[in-house]
């Protein structure tokens, strides 16, 4: 953008600000009609975003990225996808602290199509534990408990909650609405040549992880430093040359890592070596939850909101943080099928959508590490195509309101549900409504020696615990909708008061 001059030349100002930090710039608008703006590609796009006077100068404050979630959600016909780290919103003007509107439109849509008898559906998938990790008995948890009693209050629990408001109005909120969590297993082989490896280098494998985490979060335009250290520290550990089994992921130990087991591939946990302790094999299991930062809405396979906000009231308001995302509609048409009727699609609406079901049922192939066969990756390449969108497992995840595809996500979430509770007593789960019921179901290594994550009965054998692991398909667990219901998540005290409740919400 350097360079440019005369009706461009504000672009220079928005990529170089000569103001003083703390000063706001305005720019003046420049016409477009000296652009090109043929041959841009077949997708329309409209920016929108959460700003005010603080962020940007605007009074009053702009929502339009709140507007574009609700007029969506409220005119879709088919279904409503969403991923997003939270789901904090309000079904009416009743439930302060929490403002925006967008629970009612998923109200209203619902209602309607219940009303229509019409098949309509609304998928949200967000993180098991929002916000942050750590036991929820602690003191520190005080603030991730606030946000989940904030969301369950927003889905399920009340009189103003979504769930209650759709069943004030005769429709079963069930047929309609479900909510998923994403969870992941693994192995981790702590090998004898892994050992030797870090006698040998003078080093722990765990200060490489941690160097190359240091590396890709070092900045483009510097983190020289982080990333010489890392190189050197990979140069030392790798510089003895004897194979540690290097596998299809390019790492030391990728082979020791059975995570890939549930994705699309005939690999199975019940058929991977073992190179370690084989009595030692059960202290090598863990269940982690994979954490939910997207902020993506897919409406009816036609129109895609992404971007950085959140549904809660800090990204939708407009006067809390600062957002933007973007609208997106595609004019290329998919003949498809919706419930089993001629449909056409938007294609980047719809393929989205169908890469995220594949991947969440364990359909999708197993992604690299270090991504070297991600035709994404950058840089791009002007030779790279996109993934083939065609296949067995494409097709099967085509008609969003397919009743076997509905089956098969249901079926495997409740699978993938009893297996991590069942192996590793995973929470939040539905078995627990108190916190005495927390206490003698999720592990506490101050108190029963359980490690957190790990195989909760460790006499099982090795044999069984693959056997169990072979059932997981894909990441999809059901959202524990009856977690402590019988008890008052956040504690009202110095961390959560009328003050503090604007950083929860």
């Amino acid at each position: 953008m350097e360079g440019r001059e005369g009706d461009d030349e504000d672009l220079i100002g928005v990529q170089r600000p000569k103001f003083p930090v703390g000063e706001y710039a305005h720019h003046p608008v420049s016409p477009l009609s000296g652009k090109n703006l043929d041959n841009r590609g077949t997708v329309t796009a409209q920016l929108v975003r959460s700003s005010a006077d603080w962020s940007s100068g605007i009074l009053p404050a702009e929502h339009s990225i709140q507007t574009s979630y609700c007029d969506l959600i409220r005119e879709a016909r088919h279904y409503v996808y969403i991923e997003n780290q939270f789901f904090i919103t309000a079904t009416g003007e009743e439930q302060s602290p929490i403002h925006n509107q967008i629970g009612r439109s998923i109200v209203e849509a619902v209602v309607r199509a219940g009303q229509e008898k019409r098949k309509f559906r609304v998928i949200v998938i967000i993180p098991a534990i929002p916000g942050f990790a750590g036991d929820l008995r602690e003191d520190a948890a005080t603030g991730t408990r606030a946000i989940m009693d904030y969301q369950y209050k927003s889905i399920c629990r009340g009189e103003h909650s979504i769930f209650e408001q759709i069943k004030a109005q005769g429709v079963d909120p069930n047929e309609h609405i479900s909510f998923f969590n994403l969870r992941s297993y693994d192995r981790l082989n702590v090998t004898a040549t892994l050992k030797r490896y870090e006698e040998q280098s003078g080093m722990k494998y765990e200060d490489l992880q941690r160097a190359e985490v240091d590396e890709l979060e070092a900045p483009s335009d510097g983190g020289t430093e982080a990333r010489e250290r890392a190189a050197d520290m990979r140069r030392r550990f790798t510089s003895h040359e004897e194979s540690v089994g290097q596998g299809d992921q390019g790492g030391l130990i990728d082979p020791d890592s059975i995570a890939d087991d549930a994705m699309l591939t005939d690999k199975r946990p019940s058929t991977e070596p073992w190179e370690g302790d084989p009595e030692a094999e059960t202290e090598h299991f863990f269940q982690e939850e994979l954490y939910v930062h997207a902020k993506i809405c897919i409406i009816d396979d036609q129109y895609v909101i992404c971007g950085s906000s959140n549904i809660n009231d800090r990204s939708q308001l407009g006067y809390h943080d600062s957002e933007l995302s973007i609208v997106m509609h595609d004019r290329d048409k998919v003949d498809i099928t919706m419930d089993g009727a001629p449909y056409q699609a938007a294609r980047l609406a719809y393929t989205l959508r169908s890469i995220l079901w594949r991947e969440h049922l364990g359909l999708l192939e197993p992604q690299s590490l270090d991504a070297t066969d991600d035709p994404n990756a950058q840089p791009p390449s002007t030779s790279s195509p996109n993934a083939n969108h065609e296949g067995r497992e494409f097709d099967f995840v085509s008609d969003a309101l397919c009743p076997k595809l509905w089956a098969t996500w249901c079926e495997q979430a409740t699978t993938n549900t009893a297996v991590f509770r069942d192996l590793f007593h995973a929470d939040p789960d539905d078995r627990i409504r108190t916190w005495a019921d927390y206490d003698s179901f999720t592990p506490n290594p101050k108190g029963d020696g359980h490690r957190q994550g790990h195989l909760y009965n460790t006499d099982r054998s090795a044999k069984e615990v693959r056997r169990e692991l072979d059932r997981v398909r894909g990441h999809l667990v059901w959202m524990p909708m009856r977690f402590l219901e019988e008890e008052q998540m956040a504690e009202r005290g110095l961390q959560v008061n009328a003050y503090t409740e604007s950083i929860y919400t």
